[in-house]
């Protein structure tokens, strides 16, 4: 007969025991979402092309030089110490407009015969619809200032277009 009970007591769950257990389900599984949650959604989602040309403007010939000796078609990007799924895929120069207004009051446009403006063709893959582009943790916006990173350039610019989907712009961005 002290073996039935023994066998029985061994064999029951107790109510506690159930909610305890559920209870440590229930926090691996958040801890997983907070973990994996952002990742695997980007992973399932649909991607489409995010392109911005980012320029950089009046760049002295030692920062233009570097560039075209550097040669950045095809480098990844840089955010802290971590490489980034977005690419520079082109970059060019058009030459540096400078207004100035004369002593007379008259503003006059010219050229400048040793800067320009440097543009980089940035791209990355983001959900269609997407509220907020981002390349790392900078935000794709019209205007607003891009740290072009790479693991041996960085210079910061000015985001002149923002496209998602096929990029229709043709790398002759004039000001």
């Amino acid at each position: 007969m002290a073996q039935e009970n023994t066998a029985k007591k061994k064999a029951r769950f107790n109510i506690v025991d159930v909610v305890v257990i559920l209870l440590i389900i229930a926090l691996i599984g958040v801890i997983a979402i907070k973990l994996f949650g952002s990742k695997a959604t980007e992973v399932v989602s649909q991607k489409v092309g995010c392109y911005a040309e980012v320029c950089i403007i009046g760049a002295v010939p030692r920062l233009y030089n570097e560039i075209e000796r550097q040669d950045l078609i095809g480098q990844r990007m840089v955010s802290g110490n971590e490489y980034l799924t977005a690419t520079i895929e082109d970059w060019w120069m058009v030459p540096y407009d400078v207004d100035a207004i004369r002593d007379d009051g008259v503003i006059v446009n010219s050229i400048s015969p040793d800067k320009m403006n440097v543009y980089f063709l940035v791209k990355t893959e983001v959900a269609p619809d997407t509220p907020s582009p981002k390349i790392g943790s900078q935000e794709l916006r019209v205007g607003r200032t891009f740290l072009i990173k790479t693991q041996t350039f960085e210079c910061s610019g000015v985001i002149y277009r923002v496209e998602i989907g096929e990029y229709t712009g043709n790398g002759t961005l004039q000001e």
